[in-house]
């Protein structure tokens, strides 16, 4: 069975990270009619996936996120698309997080009051 294996760090922190990680079960249900489940935990959470074909989880951490899948024979032939797929959904949820947060810094910053 092939493998993907994806890390990707970030400074997020474990709250930030955890809603990340559920837009991003939230979104491979949909678009891969993925089951998911989150199990969280108290340093670091697991979002187990699942399908026909698929098997895998995201170690979601308040410094990183580690995913691991396996796939069956079928998928194995696409397994570098389905790679590239997996790691450009997770790149753009990062990116939006990273872009809301140095917005909402930005606005602190114009309320701070110059001394």
């Amino acid at each position: 069975m092939p493998d993907i294996r994806i890390h990707r760090a970030h400074k997020l922190g474990l709250a930030k990270a955890r809603e990340v990680a559920w837009q991003w079960a939230e979104e491979v249900e949909k678009k891969f009619d993925m089951e998911c489940t989150v199990i969280e935990g108290e340093t670091q959470d697991t979002v187990e996936f699942t399908r026909p074909g698929v098997k895998g989880e995201l170690l979601v951490a308040a410094d990183h996120f580690d995913l691991d899948a396996k796939l069956g024979f079928l998928l194995g032939a696409f397994s570098k698309t389905i790679e590239s797929e997996i790691e450009r959904n997770l790149d753009d949820l990062l990116a939006a997080e990273g872009r809301s947060k140095a917005a909402a810094k930005k606005a602190a910053s114009k309320k701070t009051p110059k001394k």
